[in-house]
């Protein structure tokens, strides 16, 4: 079964969330987006998951506000091309158990990840 969790390795909400889910201590594989990029496999299963393209998008991100996209119109092509452009795009972290995906930071997102992990 893979056990996976792509995050950033800088950024203290996916170290809090992997600490705090012992996710290293169950053997999870973590993949930083910053050294290696997710790829288009891995991103479309995640749509098949979230439903689209915009659910995966971080608008918290610097590259965000920085390219005025607030202020586009942007269509699923163009999230999609973000997304595949720029790790930062990306909600982080996404907790990947077999076919299951729990994709970002919320509290819900985490609590339903740690139902999940203990009834295994």
């Amino acid at each position: 079964m893979i056990k996976k969790v792509y995050h950033l390795s800088t950024c203290s909400t996916c170290k809090r969330i992997i600490k705090e889910l012992e996710l290293v201590e169950k053997g999870f594989e973590l993949q930083n987006v910053k050294e290696q990029s997710i790829d288009e496999t891995i991103l479309d299963e995640l749509v098949k998951v979230s439903g689209d393209y915009e659910s995966l998008f971080n608008r918290r991100s610097v590259l965000y506000r920085e390219r005025n996209l607030k202020e586009q119109v942007l269509t699923e092509d163009d999230y999609k091309k973000l997304l595949l452009e720029h790790y930062s795009f990306l909600k982080r972290p996404v907790i990947q158990v077999g076919e299951q995906f729990f994709i970002g930071n919320s509290k819900k997102t985490i609590e339903a990840a740690k139902e999940y992990l203990n009834s295994l």
